[in-house]
């Protein structure tokens, strides 16, 4: 039987995400409450600039008091999408502390102040979901909060960025350079005006954090995110990693040590094999790869970005919400029981491929090498063309700490014979 009176929604922020999250309340009604067992009611939109015209939206529910909104003591459900640490952390702690459970979008808040979030929470017996932080429209938090819960996660490997990846796949289709690869999705809408959160990786290094942490239950904080944007690819990287069958794709990697002492989370580019799942997701698709001892290896696909792909995101939690509301219940909260510490990047283990350029005389070779073999690098291939006494040198080792690869590449810049490190790129997912 459906309870008659409505759970009451205050939304704060009314902008691309927000504005889908309305309408879609209000276009689906009928079936929302036919999923959570009572009506749900938009009772209040937060903005900044109350005048701008909000097509489907009653005028008197709009307000630029978001606190007063949140304090209000019939709210029973807070969705923020303005995004930013403030206010959105003092609105949501102010939500839970007037009795309101939050479905939240806000990966930066979530990544560096989410332990603080979930203890405002516990505090005050109410939920926070946050399924659209992370890669839009994809389940993801729910499936390693819940769905895997039984299991153990070692690795999760993703794009989580659809600009960077729209980007890369134009590098690589068309043969682009990266600025005019990055105007193109500036024109399309799929870059921002001010793209730097996107290509130097601080949004993909959030939701790496927030990943991170689910998956391993630890806690994991976006200053422990190990972060390298993309502007540096160039089209000459592209082409030597198709050379090698590979595609380069900008990656979140978290990981459980192979003792299962530590984990790592890291944000760079990488060459992935063209045969890897993660090789063929094109344009400003997300996807991101999870591989557990029992489940083996699963992979979440879908958009990740967008007014209607993050609402739809944000509606699932609200009814997860909803419904816990209802049955006097509580979702998930935070599990960071196992205390795992975050090992730094010179500690990663992978495989690299460092492009020199070099003087065109016999020896080079062995010198390099030589190089790398003191700096116990193990080298699996080298490429070598050349001519009119300049060659370039292509080394693609073995997998190797970072520590003594960065090691090696000083080293290797003291050699006469060593012109220059042209690109160093390293290689996931094989």
């Amino acid at each position: 039987m459906m309870r008659a009176r409505p759970l009451k929604v205050a939304l704060l922020g009314c902008g691309v995400v927000g504005s889908e999250v309305a309408r879609i309340m209000t276009t689906h009604a009928a079936d929302l409450a036919a999923r959570i067992g009572a009506p749900v009611e938009l009772a209040g939109v937060a903005v900044r600039r109350p005048d701008r015209v909000r097509e489907g939206i009653d005028p008197s529910l709009v307000t630029t008091d978001a606190t007063a909104l949140v304090k209000r003591g019939d709210i029973d459900v807070v969705v923020e999408v303005i995004g930013g640490i403030e206010p959105a952390r003092t609105l949501i702690t102010t939500a839970f502390e007037h009795g309101a459970s939050v479905v939240s979008a806000n990966k930066a808040l979530l990544a560096q102040d989410g332990a603080a979030l979930h203890a405002a929470a516990e505090v005050n017996g109410r939920d926070l979901y946050y399924e659209a932080a992370v890669a839009g429209a994809i389940p993801l938090i729910r499936p390693l909060r819940e769905s895997l819960a039984g299991d153990k996660v070692n690795r999760v490997l993703g794009i989580v960025n659809g600009t960077t990846n729209f980007i890369l796949d134009k590098m690589d289709s068309t043969g682009a350079g990266y600025q005019e690869a990055l105007d193109e999705a500036t024109a399309l809408g799929y870059a921002e005006a001010d793209p730097t959160a996107d290509v130097e990786g601080f949004d993909a290094a959030a939701k790496a954090a927030i990943l991170a942490g689910i998956a391993f239950h630890t806690r994991v904080r976006l200053d422990d995110v190990y972060r390298e944007g993309m502007t540096e690819v160039t089209a000459a990287d592209i082409a030597s990693a198709r050379r090698m069958g590979c595609t380069i794709k900008l990656l979140a990697i978290c990981e459980r040590a192979a003792d299962g002492e530590s984990v790592t989370a890291r944000v760079h580019p990488a060459m992935i094999p063209l045969s890897h799942p993660l090789a063929s997701v094109r344009e400003a698709y997300n996807a991101v790869f999870v591989e557990s001892e029992a489940a083996g290896q699963l992979m979440f696909y879908g958009p990740g970005a967008g007014g209607a792909p993050t609402a739809s995101a944000v509606l699932g939690d609200l009814v997860a919400v909803c419904r816990n509301r209802l049955a006097a219940s509580r979702g998930p909260g935070e599990s960071a029981y196992t205390r795992l510490p975050v090992s730094p990047m010179g500690k990663v283990v992978t495989r690299y491929h460092i492009s020199l350029d070099v003087a065109d005389k016999p020896g080079v070779l062995a010198q390099v090498a030589t190089v790398f073999a003191e700096h116990g690098v193990s080298i699996d291939t080298v490429r070598q063309s050349g001519k009119d006494g300049e060659a370039s040198l292509v080394v693609v080792t073995h997998r190797a700490h970072d520590a003594a690869l960065s090691g090696t590449v000083e080293a290797l810049r003291n050699l006469d014979t060593v012109r220059g490190v042209a690109s160093i790129m390293r290689v996931e997912g094989e």
